[in-house]
């Protein structure tokens, strides 16, 4: 087979690595590709767009499925989540859902089991089936391309997985991280595919804002994927969000810290939902950064120590240092109230 990209190669084989795995091209020639490209329109405002792997993370109970449901919703009826624009049209949605029962899902979206929401034809829900015989091998290639046949059977360009976690394990760790959201990727981009993943963040430190770091897996996800955004708690309010962008390819960044989105979780009917108040300072939103109390740092210290967590983590949750947690440490295991670690080393703890 003889292929030829453009006037700066030769006639290549399929052997010669320059075609089989790169495209070159000239500056000039990749804008003239570009600019023939249709423009990306918008699926939940600057947030996420047509053709994008994004990412929506946040600690368990937050909301995230309730968000992510809403934003399929949307789309699949062409009606935008104000003030999220949405520009595509209206289109087919499959929503992955690895984490709710049908009958937690039917709750979400009825008034006691009665009266259940009208979903648009164009919302399509997708649970594993339990029987189905699952060869054995490397489970994230074969899930992935159960998502790939999914959505191409249904004629869906949009999908939403609920969550990154079934996908593979280990996915909390950026080595297992990688090749599956590399194989999204390469799905995304053979297809012509927009994903949301949805993925949990570690126990973090409310007194600090939001960032990069805090997702799970965050370095290889962070690099790979084109978006991401969070969902915070705030501090105002006992049931009050923030969402807060964390990273954009495509867009600017409307919804930075000095702009996150204030919202809460309501049952409007049948209909569990966010509904946005407005924007703010997410500083004003973060808890307190005042150290703890010596009795509830201690009681911190007797529960957490046992778990294996490190001096540093204790200490962001406390607001003390890493040395002061080590301290009260070796003082609680010489008053025979802590049992000392098999390294005797709190900071090298994971």
């Amino acid at each position: 087979m003889i292929m030829k990209h453009n006037k700066y190669q030769e006639e290549v084989t399929v052997e010669n690595p320059v075609g089989r795995y790169f495209k070159v091209m000239s500056g000039s020639e990749w804008m003239t590709e570009a600019n023939s490209m249709p423009i990306r329109r918008k699926l939940a405002g600057d947030l996420w767009f047509e053709g994008e792997n994004a990412v929506l993370f946040a600690d368990t109970n937050a909301g995230k499925s309730i968000l992510a449901v809403q934003i399929a919703d949307s789309i699949s009826r062409g009606a935008a989540i104000d003030p999220l624009e949405l520009t595509a049209e209206a289109q087919p949605v499959i929503y992955f859902d690895f984490e709710m029962e049908a009958p937690q899902f039917s709750a979400r979206y009825s008034v006691n089991g009665q009266n259940p929401y009208q979903w648009h034809d164009n919302f399509n829900r997708v649970e594993i089936n339990e029987d189905a015989d699952v060869p054995v091998g490397n489970y994230t290639h074969f899930i992935c391309d159960a998502i790939e046949s999914v959505m191409n059977a249904v004629g869906a360009k949009v999908g939403i997985i609920d969550n990154i976690t079934y996908l593979g394990d280990e996915l909390e760790k950026s080595k297992a991280a990688a090749p599956l959201i590399k194989m999204l990727k390469a799905i995304k981009k053979k297809n012509g595919f927009s994903f949301l993943i949805l993925a949990h963040t570690p126990k973090r430190n409310n007194t600090k804002p939001i960032t990069k770091n805090d997702l799970s897996g965050s370095k290889q996800i962070m690099n790979l994927v084109d978006s991401a955004f969070a969902i915070g708690d705030s501090k105002q309010e006992n049931g009050l969000h923030y969402i807060k962008q964390v990273k954009s390819r495509n867009a600017r960044y409307q919804f930075d810290k000095d702009n996150v989105l204030i919202c809460k979780i309501v049952k409007e009917e049948n209909f569990l939902k966010f509904v946005i108040q407005g924007t703010a300072l997410e500083m004003d939103h973060l808890e307190s950064a005042e150290p703890m109390n010596r009795e509830k740092l201690y009681d911190l210290i007797k529960r957490e120590y046992p778990k294996g967590k490190s001096a540093r983590s204790i200490a962001d949750q406390a607001g003390y240092s890493h040395t002061t947690i080590n301290k009260i440490v070796a003082e609680l295991i010489r008053r025979g109230e802590l049992k000392e670690r098999g390294n005797g080393n709190l900071t090298e703890m994971p």
